[in-house]
């Protein structure tokens, strides 16, 4: 696997607009850099491009490195339509093509991206097509939620809701997230953590998620075939597992779509199993930019 770069404390991004439909705008992290194969980051549901700061910190010493927000998440607008493929995957191009990214017509990126913005990271695949040069899922975009979840979509929005009493305070919500992992919490983490929520007049917190954004894409998430996506995708891809529950199946199934892609004649999805939780930017930062590189790296052309 590729060397694994130090991580940079000093580094810090510039947020850029670039508007993708008449009056609708999604919001960007630049992290800067220099690189090609350049990086998009595309986060989880409810969460913001703020979360990569970990890797983005790591990757910026070797690649042009760019965080979104998806539509209706953290600083992107929140139109009432375009929770779907098509639109999650035109605003990724969007933001590839506006950061500069995708400046020329032989640019490459990698694309990567946590949970359900690894389903978003294979529908841009696909419309990229050559001009993805790489796909990273990050503990998503290889299973059906339906059948890893055991749930229906409505009972999935049900019970994903927070608990009132997290949501009671800002500290409230705060400490619970430094819960997850004490060891890794920092002030990157808590200004990713604050990302995701507004504080009102009353002290409370709400999500900054919009409802209707937030349900249509737990919606295009239930919709998401991975087979089918990721036969589709020719460029390399890798996966990162968190196993620290003990879900040998989640493997099992990363196997099978794998093995249809070789049948398909695709190359295998390289795969790193990991004993930690959800959130691998957050927990194993190295691990996850070391992936990231070692694809960007077998697909790497000349500085332009």
């Amino acid at each position: 696997m590729t060397t694994r770069p130090p991580h940079d404390p000093d580094a810090e991004p510039s947020g850029f607009l670039v508007e993708v439909a008449p009056g609708d705008r999604v919001h960007f992290l630049d992290w800067r850099g220099v690189g090609h194969p350049g990086v998009l980051l595309i986060h989880g549901l409810s969460n913001t491009g703020w979360s990569w700061t970990p890797v983005a910190r790591r990757l910026v010493t070797e690649r042009q490195v760019v965080a979104m927000d998806l539509r209706g998440h953290g600083l992107s607008d929140a139109p009432t339509s375009g929770y779907d493929p098509a639109g999650f995957a035109a605003d990724v191009v969007a933001v590839a093509e506006g950061s500069g990214i995708l400046a020329t017509p032989e640019a490459r990126v990698v694309l990567a991206g946590h949970g359900f913005g690894a389903m978003v990271a294979a529908w841009a695949a696909i419309e990229l097509g050559d001009r993805c040069a790489g796909l990273v899922l990050v503990d998503g975009g290889w299973e059906s939620i339906e059948t890893a979840s055991g749930m229906e979509v409505e009972e999935f929005l049900r019970v994903t809701d927070e608990p009132p009493e997290i949501m009671r305070s800002m500290a409230a919500f705060l400490a619970d997230r430094a819960g997850f992992d004490a060891a890794s919490w920092d002030a990157d983490q808590e200004r990713a953590a604050r990302s995701t929520v507004v504080e009102t007049h009353a002290g409370r917190v709400v999500p900054a998620t919009r409802p209707h954004a937030r349900e249509g894409s737990v919606r295009a998430m239930f919709g998401y075939d991975p087979l089918a996506a990721l036969l589709n995708i020719q460029a390399p891809i890798a996966a990162l597992i968190a196993v620290a529950a003990g879900e040998p199946a989640r493997a099992r199934t990363l196997d099978v779509v794998s093995a249809g892609r070789v049948a398909a004649g695709r190359d295998p999805i390289a795969m790193t199993s990991l004993p930690h939780g959800h959130n691998l930017m957050r927990y194993r930062p190295e691990v996850v930019t070391a992936a990231i590189l070692s694809v960007a790296a077998s697909a790497a052309t000349p500085d332009r």
